[in-house]
């Protein structure tokens, strides 16, 4: 019976662990690592690019400590996500990305990234003018 009970407290204490370790601040290169920002040729990581983007997006704060070390909790990690998916996967641009933030439009499903808000019927608008053109450019010949 005193076994059960020990076990019980154990798995009681390795869940409040775990769920420490899901919230916990992560350093620079942990997060670089989540992001896989790494040097294409000899696969080290880009933790330059954080800073980076840390001096150019004013959303992105970490808590800077001893020794200016930077920890970024999880909320500054998912906008990081964010950026880099709009960036890297969108090819958008660091003003255009800076614009959403500031416009606070930005909208992403966080499972897979699939759109952005408003900007899909911008899209649809821009389409449509692009295939009317080719129309009339098709009956004039």
């Amino acid at each position: 019976m005193c076994y059960l009970n020990q076990q019980k407290n154990f798995d009681i204490l390795l869940i409040v662990w775990m769920n420490k370790l899901n919230h916990a601040y992560r350093t620079i290169g942990e997060v670089a690592e989540i992001l896989n920002l790494k040097n294409q040729k000899n696969n080290k990581l880009n933790t330059h690019v954080l800073r980076f983007w840390e001096k150019e997006f004013k959303q992105i704060r970490p808590k800077i400590l001893n020794n200016n070390r930077r920890y970024y909790d999880l909320k500054t990690i998912n906008l990081l996500k964010k950026i880099k998916f709009l960036l890297k996967e969108r090819g958008m641009t660091i003003k255009g990305v800076k614009n959403l933030l500031n416009n606070k439009t930005l909208d992403l499903d966080d499972k897979s990234n699939v759109f952005i808000k408003g900007v899909d019927n911008n899209i649809k608008v821009k389409v449509n003018k692009i295939q009317n053109i080719i129309k009339d450019i098709k009956n004039l010949k």
